[in-house]
């Protein structure tokens, strides 16, 4: 039996889908992602099962839906203790697995209560600035091996966009740095290894180091998608949970004091009432860039350790970000394509299609599955993504793997509404039900693929609408788990 391959899980922190030259992004520059992209299959149409880092986390690492593992909030107390990870999966099938950055399965704001999760190596980066306990070890890398005090480094930076800390002393390097490291560790022959490598970036606040920063002119830059209509459209939503509940004009210049100055740690999670779509899409442009030469680096150390024959490296985002379209930003209880479509790139040299760039419908609930089929492990019957790995290997038709697409927000924000919605996606529809609010959204993205047109509403739509209603509940009963295992017909 060959040997098992070793996984690079690469994921990043609310990183769109149109982020990445090679997939048609022309004002952007990521020569390693593109280089994965030409060596393996990308994914045109992956989509996140909760537009929020935990559920989203937890579903990506369970193999199964919201519904199911029951972790719907950030912020949670604790991960439950019946749900099992892929990486306790495929550890105790022998994978050496290790970790840097983010977990993410509950509460983070100090220091994240671990889980049985199967990583040897655990350096947990919840997020770069330093408002966190001793022990955190992004700030023991800084402190112990570049000799830098973190408050001093992080103190004086403000605002929600802007130059962040020095490219040598981010938080995406040290993740790197600490993957490099994990894979050039001595094994025995045949063992296989898993490493999850998972930076903050680009999570806000939109903080490259001034020289990624600096190679981007936001007047050369597409302005967000939007249209004057959207600040009376969206209305209609501001008692649903957003980070930002205001929708404003992203194209105008900034009012002075209006992007706010708050400290630091909060402006990742409070959006500003006022931004310039295009400067913030420079600086989060420049986040993915130092990624992109990050993630680079990972690559290069597994070829030259002789490794990157026999490694599937995945590379994708737990959910999107709104960046400025249709007047908001940061993210919440909506379902605009900015915020639930992400990246998806897989590549395994002679066994994963090589520069195919596949449109099937594919979800984060089927990476788990994907990963231990990949390893020829068995997969649980609990699991309830789909495997994409007929797929990836020639096996099965790259242009279908599901007929739909699901995304779904309950309570996931600590804000007091506790807002409810689901989303329905298939190739040519998407609905969004807000349920309680009496709201909802209708799209027919082969004709309005920027979502300016919501046909809730529409006279003419209306049985359009049922048909989809229809889907979308049948989509959502279909995530629901079957439970225990039947052994009796009574």
């Amino acid at each position: 039996m060959a040997r098992r391959p070793n996984i690079l899980w690469y994921c990043t922190d609310q990183q769109r889908w149109d982020t990445i030259a090679a997939l048609g992004n022309q004002h952007i520059d990521t020569p390693n992602i593109d280089a994965l992209c030409g060596a393996g299959t990308a994914f045109s149409n992956a989509f996140t099962q909760c537009p929020i880092c935990t559920p989203s986390r937890a579903t990506m690492l369970t193999g199964r839906y919201p519904v199911a593992h029951q972790v719907h909030r950030n912020g949670n107390r604790r991960f439950p203790a019946h749900e099992v990870l892929v990486t306790k999966l495929l550890a105790d099938a022998g994978y050496d697995c290790g970790l840097a950055g983010k977990l993410h399965l509950s509460a983070a704001g100090k220091m994240e209560e671990r889980v049985d999760d199967g990583y040897r190596v655990f350096h947990w980066s919840h997020h770069p600035t330093p408002d966190y306990p001793k022990g955190h070890a992004y700030d023991d890398w800084l402190r112990n091996e570049k000799g830098v005090d973190p408050i001093e480094l992080f103190d004086g930076l403000g605002g929600f966009c802007g130059a962040g800390v020095p490219a040598e002393l981010h938080q995406t390097t040290w993740c790197s740095e600490m993957a490099i490291r994990f894979i050039n560790e001595k094994r025995d022959a045949d063992q296989p290894w898993l490493f999850s490598a998972n930076p903050f970036d680009p999570h806000p606040p939109f903080d490259p180091p001034q020289e990624y920063l600096d190679r981007y002119d936001p007047a050369t830059l597409p302005p967000p998608l939007f249209r004057e209509t959207d600040i009376e459209r969206q209305k209609a939503f501001r008692g649903i949970d957003q980070q930002a509940v205001e929708a404003i004009n992203p194209n105008k210049p900034l009012r002075e004091g209006g992007s706010g100055e708050a400290a630091r740690e909060s402006l990742a999670y409070t959006a500003p009432d006022d931004f310039d779509g295009r400067q913030v899409k420079a600086a989060y442009y420049g986040m993915i860039e130092l990624v992109d030469h990050e993630f680079g680096r990972i690559v290069d150390a597994l070829r030259d350790s002789g490794q990157l024959d026999n490694t599937i490296i995945l590379f994708h985002s737990d959910h999107g970000e709104l960046l400025g379209d249709h007047g908001l930003i940061y993210k919440g209880c909506r379902f605009f394509e900015g915020l639930v479509h992400v990246p998806l790139i897989a590549a395994w040299p002679g066994r994963i299609g090589e520069g195919v760039v596949s449109d099937a419908l594919v979800e984060l609930v089927d990476l788990a599955p994907t990963l231990l089929d990949a390893a020829g492990m068995d997969i649980p019957e609990n699991m309830q993504g789909k495997s994409l790995h007929p797929l990836l290997c020639g096996e099965q038709d790259p242009g279908h793997h599901k007929d739909h697409v699901i995304s779904q927000f309950y309570d996931a924000l600590a804000q007091p509404d506790g807002s409810h919605g689901t989303m329905y996606r298939d190739q040519r529809y998407k609905m969004a039900v807000y349920h309680g609010h009496g709201v909802g959204e209708l799209y027919d993205l082969k004709n309005d693929p920027g979502e300016f047109e919501n046909l809730w509403d529409d006279p003419g739509s209306r049985d359009l609408k049922t048909e989809i209603l229809h889907r979308h509940l049948d989509a959502m009963m279909g995530t629901v788990p079957p439970g225990e295992p039947r052994v009796d017909r009574y």
